[in-house]
């Protein structure tokens, strides 16, 4: 549920919050949700799995590796008398660490890891494969996903979702996402299509219903993402919620919720897991969020629609060889959460020069209005909501059981394009290339009027609207008087018994807080970078509770730039328990074992000297793509700033060869390594 009984911080008090501390990772660009167990908290970044003290956010141990999974990672507690590990991704390997060493688990997999493309590659030599959300676990059972690819060639890995042991890292089952010929949903796919079909993937988070052992996979769009005459048909059980038994793999029940899809419609949120009491019974409940802004609520144990479900028509390509379904499955309940319409009379208004901006992208680019599920025309460009980032996306829900409260938070931006023969095959295609939104790409201030970002709380009981905030704000909108229009979002929210709900997401680097019966904005601070995660919160051994974020941008889609912080929040006037004894002697064994080595996270951002190249690195380091207080923050050696300036400028960045050379040389010797 995403829900926490804590109640230290609540609606009366939490504005009241300011940060504890701050943690930076060596690496910035984690969406990385942390956990706590048993007085650890532990956390990824793109160079490594760290395990920190929560109360203080000071290193117990760092386990270096290069790439771990961008999202997180599990934990596992031990059974057998072998100590409690953490599951992460480490590209195409499933890692396994020691909580009490940060080293490889002795006994799992070859030194600690699973090789994850066994098994999976079918007829091809190799192919793309990573683990970059967390797996889930189950008892002795860790059950992976992967990114495999959306785009052409169709051809890749398998997106098979399989359990491991824990304790040994053997194989113990599969499920087929694309199945084979004789299994169930084989009927939906052209004959031989099912080999070597990438996609179809759970690359976002499984949810895990622990007392009925069933876990929840939302699946992706099988390849190629907008394109599909090589797999004509329904394509099971790609865009589908399934539901497995955790100890075998063997399905209970699916729901496909995009058949043949041909828009990037992937589902990529937790599935939520709530009770609903409703006519006097209680329904053990499943919500799904999807980017089409749709929310889809069935009985988790039944697979049946909670509020009603029906097929509705949907309009028909034109593409030769290509064949969309006939309908597409809306809920009855809730209505869209999203913006899935537009008129000519929503085009952006509310400041001269960004709606002359939009007025000239939609007439020069010949748009023409779609409904839901427009498939892509082959001439002019077809306009219409939501796109391909959603709606919803991976942060998913949370709820409040005590108030019967579901909250979404949802972006409203558009989708165009068309497509175009290339060779044998069709491909999407626009001025903005294959992944284009209604938007100012400099900016990313989207062309319809506000409202841009939304938090959004559903009544469970009815499945009705109970209250829409607008979420995030554009300074840059705010400075010629235009506000209250909410901003583009990725990452998710909790609840807490505080009456508080509490979300980054935003690509304006702010954290906030919202009074859950009312939607009530009630606090918001400002971070370095966006916090394109999911926040936690847990009470410290110190007697505080703590609200924690990472806070370190990502989301290249955004905007917003890149930090590497992982921050906490705290009451300040809560009366502290001093920690155990053995907390700082663990610390101090931590920074023992690491003398000699870089210090992790040493480094804040420091003011530049004057002179030099110090006005040249503010033009071009200061862009939208990065802030100069990212890069500040960093310390490396010459071929480090030099690679980094490079990908920043081929990013957007202004900067002339002459210049990124100036630049490089100049951040070496003021920020050396």
């Amino acid at each position: 549920m995403r829900y926490s009984s804590l109640q230290q911080i609540q609606a009366s008090n939490v504005e009241g919050l300011k940060l504890a501390w701050t943690f930076r990772t060596g690496k910035p660009g984690s969406e990385a949700v942390p956990i706590v167990v048993d007085g650890v908290m532990y956390v990824t970044a793109p160079d490594g799995v760290y395990a920190l003290v929560p109360e203080t956010g000071e290193l117990l141990w760092k386990y270096d590796a290069t790439p771990v999974a961008l999202r997180g990672l599990a934990h596992w507690s031990g059974a057998g008398g072998l100590h409690s590990r953490v599951f992460a991704g480490n590209g195409a390997f499933l890692l396994a660490l020691d909580v009490t060493t940060g080293k490889p688990a002795p006994g799992f997999g070859n030194e600690g890891r699973v090789d994850l493309k066994n098994g999976v590659l079918g007829d091809l030599k190799d192919g793309r494969y990573a683990l970059e959300s967390p797996p889930a676990v189950f008892g002795d059972v860790v059950i992976t996903g992967c990114s495999n690819g959306e785009g052409s060639p169709s051809a890749g890995a398998y997106g098979d979702i399989r359990g491991w042991d824990a304790k040994t890292g053997k194989l113990l089952w599969t499920f087929h996402t694309v199945p084979r010929p004789g299994e169930p949903g084989s009927e939906t796919w052209p004959p031989g299509a099912w080999k070597n079909r990438s996609g179809t993937n759970v690359w976002g988070f499984f949810t895990m219903d622990v007392k009925r052992g069933i876990v929840y996979a939302p699946l992706g769009a099988p390849t190629s993402d907008f394109y599909g005459a090589d797999r004509v048909g329904d394509g099971l059980y790609g865009n589908s919620l399934v539901a497995l038994d955790a100890r075998t793999g063997k399905m209970k029940w699916h729901q496909q919720l995009v058949h043949h899809d041909i828009w990037d419609y992937d589902l990529s949120a937790p599935p939520a897991l709530f009770d609903i009491h409703r006519g006097g019974r209680v329904i053990p409940a499943v919500a799904q969020i999807t980017k089409m802004g749709l929310l889809f609520v069935f009985d988790r144990v039944t697979g049946e629609p909670v509020y009603g479900m029906e097929e509705r028509p949907v309009p028909q390509t034109a593409v030769p060889g290509e064949v969309t379904a006939k309908t597409q499955p809306f809920p009855v309940k809730p209505p869209p959460l999203a913006k899935n319409t537009f008129r000519m009379e929503e085009m952006y208004d509310r400041s001269a020069e960004h709606a002359r901006f939009c007025k000239e992208l939609f007439e020069t680019n010949q748009m023409k209005i779609g409904v839901p599920y427009t498939p892509l025309p082959l001439d002019d460009n077809a306009l219409f909501f939501p796109s391909t980032l959603g709606g919803g996306n991976w942060g998913g829900v949370s709820v409040d059981p005590s108030l019967g409260l579901l909250f979404v938070n949802v972006m409203n931006v558009a989708q165009w394009g068309h497509m175009e023969k290339r060779g044998s095959e069709y491909v999407r295609e626009s001025a903005y290339g294959p992944y284009a939104r209604f938007w100012n790409r400099e900016t990313r201030i989207p062309c319809q009027n506000p409202p841009f970002g939304e938090l959004i709380a559903v009544d469970l009981s009815s499945g009705d609207i109970a209250w829409r905030s607008v979420l995030g704000r554009i300074e840059a909108l705010e400075a010629i008087g235009v506000r209250d229009t909410g901003s583009l979002n990725l990452g998710g929210s909790i609840a807490t018994a505080g009456g508080v709900v509490f979300i980054g997401a935003t690509n304006d680097s702010r954290f906030r807080a919202f009074e859950s019966k009312t939607g009530k904005l009630l606090w918001e601070t400002k971070l370095e970078a966006s916090g394109h995660s999911n926040p936690i919160t847990y009470m410290g051994r110190d007697g505080r509770q703590y609200v924690a974020l990472m806070a370190a941008g990502g989301g290249d889609f955004l905007n917003g730039g890149f930090s590497n912080s992982l921050v906490a929040f705290a009451l300040p006037d809560v009366p502290r328990k001093p920690l155990p004894p053995f907390v700082a002697k663990a610390v101090e064994a931590a920074a023992a074992a690491r003398r000699g080595l870089p210090k992790v996270g040493a480094f804040a951002p420091v003011a530049l000297p004057s002179g030099g190249a110090k006005a040249l690195v503010e033009k071009t380091c200061g862009t939208g793509c990065h802030s100069l207080e990212v890069v500040t923050s960093q310390r490396m050696n010459a071929a480090e700033w030099n690679a980094v300036v490079q990908a920043m400028v081929a990013r957007g960045a202004p900067a002339s060869d002459a210049e990124v050379k100036v630049i490089a040389d100049y951040l070496a010797k003021t920020l050396p390594r």
